[in-house]
């Protein structure tokens, strides 16, 4: 018998999120360009009658272990949906930030199933099947491969031109409520347009260099606004000496810096690292 399964739960990154609508029901409708680097979150599922969740790490605290977490939710929603009568112990070791717009929470889930899924011996969920538990969770079930997503989350494509490079991630250690950010854009803003550009004929860096310029995140002049996260502007600002692109991924506030190499994001972190020490920097792979 199996004894125990990881599973590596990596940092998502939206390399762009442009927000194109809202549905009846409150769902808004985007479209991104979804990454994944490989720095992230830890999972050990144990053979278990029950299904319990431990939570250690440097962002254990305030991590509920219960099922208001969407460890535990998804978790719940293989068992019910694959008819698992056994549980689990699952420990969480949160490297990651919290509220922080890379995916933490969803992509803790999407490693659950997977890990669960072995251990129990059944097919993961689908991402239809996962999206109830949120719009970022199918995207999640792709990882490490580049995605292209649209819809509430639901419309998954694999992305044509699979980026290799670093990335630097900077989190300022403000929470940026994903609700608050959304609700604030659609009272400020109009809608964009769907116009996510074809990435067929991207071959190299710079012809990645050049789609980028097309795109954005529109969400970033909301979370930056003075009365949410002005400090994502420090961030940016920093994080554009050096890098090839630069911008926040998600609802924020941790914001993104490309680079070709590794020695240059290196450098960029440790830059940043030295001048704010009170911020979260890592240098990232993106994970082919």
């Amino acid at each position: 018998m199996t004894t125990a399964i990881e599973a590596f739960a990596p940092a998502k990154i939206n390399l762009t999120l442009h927000v194109t609508g809202v549905r009846s029901d409150g769902y808004h409708v985007l479209e991104s360009l979804v990454v994944f680097a490989d720095c992230g979150d830890r999972l050990l599922v144990s053979p278990s009658e029950s299904l319990s969740l431990t939570v250690d790490g440097p962002f254990a605290q305030g991590v509920p272990t219960d099922n208001s977490n969407l460890v535990m939710q998804a978790a719940e929603r293989l068992r019910n949906l694959r008819g698992i009568t056994q549980g689990a112990t699952i420990n969480l070791t949160k490297t990651l930030p919290h509220g922080a717009g890379i995916g933490g929470g969803s992509s803790d889930a999407a490693a659950a199933i997977r890990g669960l899924a072995e251990l129990w011996g059944v097919a993961p969920l689908s991402g239809q099947e996962a999206l109830p538990l949120g719009a970022d969770v199918p995207v999640c079930l792709c990882a490490p491969t580049a995605t292209q997503m649209r819809g509430i989350g639901d419309v998954l494509a694999t992305a044509p031109y699979q980026l290799k490079g670093w990335l630097v991630l900077v989190n300022p250690g403000v929470v940026v409520p994903t609700g608050k950010v959304f609700a604030r854009h659609d009272a400020l803003y109009d809608f964009t347009p769907a116009n996510l550009e074809p990435m067929d004929w991207i071959k190299d860096d710079d012809d990645l260099d050049m789609w980028l310029l097309g795109q954005r995140n529109d969400l970033t002049k909301v979370a930056s606004d003075s009365s949410i996260a002005p400090v994502v502007q420090d961030v940016l600002k920093e994080l554009r000496v050096g890098s090839r692109n630069a911008d926040m991924s998600g609802s924020g506030s941790t914001c993104w810096g490309l680079f070709t190499s590794e020695d240059k994001a290196k450098s960029c972190a440790d830059r940043i690292a030295a001048k704010r020490p009170e911020w979260w920097v890592r240098a990232a792979r993106i994970l082919p």
